[in-house]
């Protein structure tokens, strides 16, 4: 039963790792095509990130406080939703008011399952049943490592069209994972015993309201200030890395290679983040994986060639992952479980509201000044955020 718990909780990250590739990867790949300039993909972007940070709290305050619906239920039923829009696409050649609305809302709603998704490993978790998050969330690597590179083939052989019906694909295979993770929990509960061998009900208490969340976590919350401020160059990175690359000799074959070899740096420091953890703190790892962030944004910003980018790209071995696994394993060793999705909104809530930001000045800056003036505004605030990450990350405080 464990095994297949994190086999299918493996498949629903690769799901939406993949999905988040389709959307979002490749969203300048998919617009520019339909007459869309930077700018405008910048603010369609922008529009995506919105959406976003005003569905992440309102998700999770549903999804902390519901008693009807499981969260694998409710992110199936958004999922659904997504495959709906997802096909739309299908309906649009060129620019136009409803693509925009559509896409938007599409990439919006999409963002704004990751806080769910990630909670889903911890509270469908249980003493006979545990899910090992790093090995599930290395899975999504692997997977959209994959699909990246899938994408970049086939968008450079048989145009942009490919987009949407992988997409639709990807979709299908949420719904079927989110629903075998259920059927799997619920019949894990049914059999779950604790140490002494007894039944064990899993009862929570009733839920923390968002106003009573905020003052009990006001040092977590400066910590995700500093979050979103490390995180704008991760946006910009991939929101127009084609745009990044083009001007120094890449393609979209090359920009889907380099996603693909970004995903395949962050396997190690996922895939082994428990044993590492034993030995190093989340604090210190999220402080470590900050000063990554600024050496890779700054030798993306030096680089003359292709090959310098995969160099540059080398410190995602350990920015990225240790960044999104030790923040999520601190915010569910810390957090009360009544506060679980709110805690991972708040984190997921600050690197959307940094993607905000990008979109809206990315597209302006690039073009205005191109993309040597947006890596050196990506690596000042990174340095800035990483200060802010250091100083407070070590003063958050236990609320169980």
């Amino acid at each position: 039963m464990k095994n297949r718990l994190n086999l299918s909780y493996t498949a629903v990250q690769a799901a939406y790792c993949m999905l988040f590739a389709v959307v979002l990867s490749f969203s300048s790949v998919y617009l520019l095509p339909k007459g869309y300039s930077n700018t405008e993909i910048g603010t369609i972007l922008a529009l995506v990130n919105i959406i976003s940070v005003l569905l992440l709290p309102l998700f999770g305050d549903a999804a902390d406080r519901s008693k009807k619906l499981s969260l694998a239920q409710i992110t199936g039923i958004l999922s659904f939703i997504l495959l709906l829009l997802m096909a739309m696409l299908f309906l649009f050649e060129s620019r136009s008011a409803m693509l925009t609305i559509i896409f938007a809302v599409l990439g919006g709603l999409m963002v704004s399952l990751s806080p769910i998704i990630n909670s889903i490993a911890f509270q469908y978790s249980s003493f006979s049943n545990p899910i090992n998050y790093g090995v599930a969330r290395s899975g999504g690597s692997i997977a959209y490592s994959g699909i990246s590179m899938l994408l970049g083939y086939l968008v450079f052989a048989f145009g942009t069209n490919t987009i949407p019906s992988v997409g639709v694909a990807v979709l299908v295979m949420l719904l079927f994972s989110l629903y075998t993770t259920e059927r799997l929990y619920k019949s894990g509960i049914a059999l779950s015993q604790d140490e002494h061998g007894s039944a064990k009900a899993l009862k929570l208490d009733e839920p923390i309201s968002l106003i009573a969340f905020v003052k009990r976590n006001k040092m977590l919350f400066i910590f995700s200030l500093g979050t979103l401020l490390v995180f704008f160059q991760n946006a910009i990175i991939n929101n127009y890395l084609f745009q990044i690359i083009e001007p120094i000799g890449g393609t979209s074959s090359d920009m889907g290679i380099i996603f693909s070899y970004m995903a395949i740096l962050e396997l190690p420091g996922l895939f082994f983040f428990d044993k590492i953890n034993k030995k190093i703190s989340c604090q210190t790892m999220l402080k470590i994986s900050s000063a990554a962030f600024i050496l890779k944004i700054f030798f993306t910003y030096t680089a003359k060639s292709v090959g310098l980018i995969y160099f540059a790209f080398a410190f995602q071995l350990i920015s990225f992952p240790f960044y999104l696994a030790s923040s999520i394993h601190l915010v569910h060793k810390l957090m009360d479980r009544r506060e679980a999705v709110k805690g991972q909104s708040l984190i997921s809530g600050m690197m959307t509201l940094s993607a905000v930001f990008a979109s809206l000045w990315g597209g302006m800056v690039l073009d205005s000044g191109g993309p040597s003036q947006l890596l050196l505004l990506s690596t000042v605030l990174c340095v800035l955020g990483s200060g802010v990450v250091i100083m407070t990350v070590g003063r958050i405080k236990s609320n169980k």
